[in-house]
């Protein structure tokens, strides 16, 4: 559908893509992936239209639809959010302007045999049912449904879009393209404004809905269930994979090694060859050999390994002072302002050493519970800090806060202070700005390469309250790594403000889950957290009770009684074996999953030669147990509580 051809790009001298070729087809799923500065967005802006390349072609069929997505953009705040989302239908217009001249051009045409002819039948055809389509598919109620989707309510339709922030109006953007259905969706970073719930409904749309779908993230669950093919940028050069996110990985890391092994394989027979010929060059008796040497070292094709990127950021939060048994403890807090009640009677205690997140859609005060603990703003209630306790804290919007016309050494130097001056050069060497790059100037940075400089600050002296609000936006997916593993390691306390299901599985033991005004504690990971909401709004909907009328009802009869107690008894039970199933189908995947570790474990000890991978595979294993356990103790809970309920003993 879309062919890139010999795409070179070219900055400053350097090559940022070099020669590149590769087709887009119709129903295509691509993650693109690489390190940040590697040319994603680039690459996006070239298929969109909105920037040239040093030589090459972006070739597509004169009715396929483009619709791009950047990672920021200037907004207009003209109108109310409804209205604005009915722009997406304005094409329509356009639409229909041009099937009217291609049906006058019918008209007066009377070449009917030509190829000419039947190629213009089929264009106003297509136009016509793509007409039709898009015009009958309900628009205000694709426009409702798309707006929810992304996480606004009724009562937001009405407001003018001016009073949403930059976050919100970027959703306005998404529903936008998403309701012009384009034949080709250019998506960057489409999930850093996004909360979880939101985040899920756009992968179902883009999976059951979308046509072909391009999308830079560095969110490995979102890519994961989206995508179908992986294109690796990496130094100049791509890598075409026909799988996800997640097999991608596997098969680079194989073609890497395979390389390296063929590569020292040839590099020992060239060697060999050379000893061969320089010991025997000035033998008389040997002179046939070592031309023929020379003929066949001569002939080899060299193999060259793809470079490595050895670039690493060496990420460690310095020790934490120890601080008090609980840093934070929170009773009865509540935020409003005006007559919007934020949360209210928020109490929960947070323990030394506690790692946590904050999840809920966003609005629902994640954020300002954020900012009533740095203080920032007034609050209702009680908010204690423990003793001792120095806080870290990394804001949403800190990349945007930096000074744009200081280089990265000035926005460091002008905020150490010490004896920490004197390592400057080395910590920003150690987060990827040594040499050259430390002289740059903040403006010229990626938005990665931003939020890196940011977390520099963090490090700048020692903390024992880590609170990071969405510090994984612009990271590529080899720093969220290494951040997750820093943050795994610092031994004091952190909370996490993230909708990244991937960064937060096994980094936190507790979520607390901000909605409707109020803040719920829920034990266990991300991912028991999600299993435990979703069998939470299934027994709602399960329960379905009905609104009552105003005014008193009538007493029922004997005869309603008992066929009101024998409905009630008949949903009852459905309610419970719908329980035990759930733990009876939890019960069989751990006996499942114990049965490969116990296969797994037998073939190690068997003294066999093993690969590579079989201890990421005991590993892996291992996570999905503990995950299925999780399942298991949630379900039983619910089976218990519904017994306590119905009196069940």
């Amino acid at each position: 559908m879309i062919a890139i051809r010999n795409l070179t790009v070219e900055f400053s001298a350097k090559t940022l893509l070099d020669n590149i070729n590769y087709v887009i087809n119709r129903r295509d799923r691509i993650a693109l992936v690489g390190k940040n500065g590697a040319g994603k967005s680039t690459m996006l802006k070239i298929i969109a239209g909105l920037q040239r390349p040093t030589s090459g072609s972006v070739d597509a069929p004169q009715d396929v639809t483009i619709g791009y997505l950047p990672q920021h953009m200037t907004t207009e705040d003209t109108c109310s959010v409804i209205d604005e989302a009915r722009k997406a239908f304005g094409h329509l217009k356009q639409m229909q302007q041009s099937l009217d001249r291609m049906n006058q051009e019918l008209s007066e045409r009377t070449d009917y045999e030509s190829d000419s002819y039947a190629e213009l039948i089929e264009r106003v055809t297509s136009l016509t049912e793509r007409m039709a389509m898009e015009d009958g598919s309900g628009g205000e109620a694709e426009i409702e449904k798309t707006l929810i989707g992304l996480g606004f309510t009724r009562e937001d339709f009405l407001r003018p879009t001016s009073e949403f922030s930059g976050g919100w109006r970027m959703r306005i953007e998404l529903a936008k393209l998403l309701l012009r259905r384009p034949d080709v969706l250019l998506l960057d970073e489409p999930t850093n404004h996004l909360d979880i719930e939101s985040i899920q409904w756009l992968e179902q749309f883009l999976t059951q809905k979308a046509g072909a779908v391009v999308l830079v993230s560095h969110d490995r669950a979102f890519i994961d269930n989206v995508t179908n093919r992986t294109i690796e940028i990496s130094l100049g050069r791509i890598y075409d994979y026909n799988v996800n996110y997640s097999k991608y990985v596997v098969l680079h890391r194989e073609r890497i090694e395979q390389q390296m092994r063929a590569y020292q394989n040839q590099q020992k027979q060239i060697a060999d060859t050379e000893e061969f010929i320089e010991r025997f060059r000035y033998k008389a008796t040997k002179a046939v050999q070592v031309q023929s040497r020379m003929k066949q070292l001569a002939k080899i094709e060299r193999i060259e390994v793809d470079e490595v990127d050895t670039s690493h950021l060496n990420l460690r939060f310095p020790p934490a002072p120890r601080s008090g048994d609980y840093p934070l403890i929170v009773e009865d807090l509540g935020k409003r302002y005006g007559d919007y009640q934020v949360f209210a009677d928020a109490t929960f205690t947070i323990k030394r050493g506690e790692k946590v997140a904050f999840v809920g859609k966003n609005g629902e005060g994640k954020s300002t519970l954020v900012k009533c603990i740095m203080h920032e703003i007034p609050f209702d209630g009680t908010l204690r800090l423990g003793h001792n306790v120095k806080i870290g804290y990394f804001a949403q919007n800190q990349a945007q806060l930096l000074d744009e016309d200081l280089t990265v050494f000035d926005t460091i130097d002008r905020v150490a202070v010490g004896d920490i001056r004197l390592k400057i050069r080395d910590i920003l060497g150690a987060f990827m700005f040594g040499g050259e790059a430390s002289d740059k100037k903040v403006k010229v940075l990626s938005g990665g390469e931003k939020t890196r400089l940011a977390m520099i600050r963090l490090l700048l002296e020692p903390v024992n309250l880590l609170i990071l609000d969405e510090p994984t936006n612009h990271l590529d997916m080899a720093t969220k790594d290494i951040l997750k593993q820093a943050i795994k390691d610092f031994d004091g306390t952190v909370i996490v403000v993230s909708h990244d299901r991937e960064f937060l599985d096994g980094l936190v033991e507790k979520v607390y889950e901000f909605g409707g005004g109020k803040v719920r504690e829920c034990l266990g990971g991300i991912y028991e957290f999600l299993e435990k909401k979703k069998l939470a709004s299934l027994q709602e909907l399960e329960r379905k009770t009905p609104i009552r009328a105003a005014s008193k009802p009538a007493e029922p009869t004997d005869k309603e009684q008992r066929k009101l107690s024998y409905e009630e008894k008949k949903e009852r039970d459905r309610t419970i074996n719908r329980a035990e199933k759930k733990i009876k189908e939890a019960e069989g995947e751990i006996s499942k999953i114990e049965g490969e570790i116990a296969d797994l474990e037998e073939q190690l000890v068997s003294g066999a030669p093993q690969t590579p991978d079989v201890y990421d595979r005991h590993a892996a294993l291992g996570k999905k147990l503990d995950n299925a356990m999780s399942v298991w103790e949630i379900a039983s809970m619910e089976l218990e509580e519904l017994k306590e309920k119905y009196g069940i003993l």
